[in-house]
């Protein structure tokens, strides 16, 4: 699967990866640092699928 980040160039610790979700830079390196891999994208692809997102409205972007 293609996961691609829709943010600014140089990422900060607070800079937010998932605006539906409010997931940060730091929330995956979090995740890597307790389970040596972050589950955040299986995370949010659930949310996805139960139709639990709202990029539409949320994301500047609208994705």
């Amino acid at each position: 699967m293609n996961f691609r980040f829709f943010s600014k160039p140089a990422f900060g610790d607070e800079d937010l990866v998932c605006h539906c979700f409010a997931y940060t830079r730091r929330h995956i390196e979090e995740e890597y640092a307790l389970h040596g891999r972050s589950l955040i994208y299986e995370k949010i692809l659930r949310e996805k699928q139960s139709g639990g997102c709202d990029c539409a409205s949320k994301n500047p972007l609208g994705r």
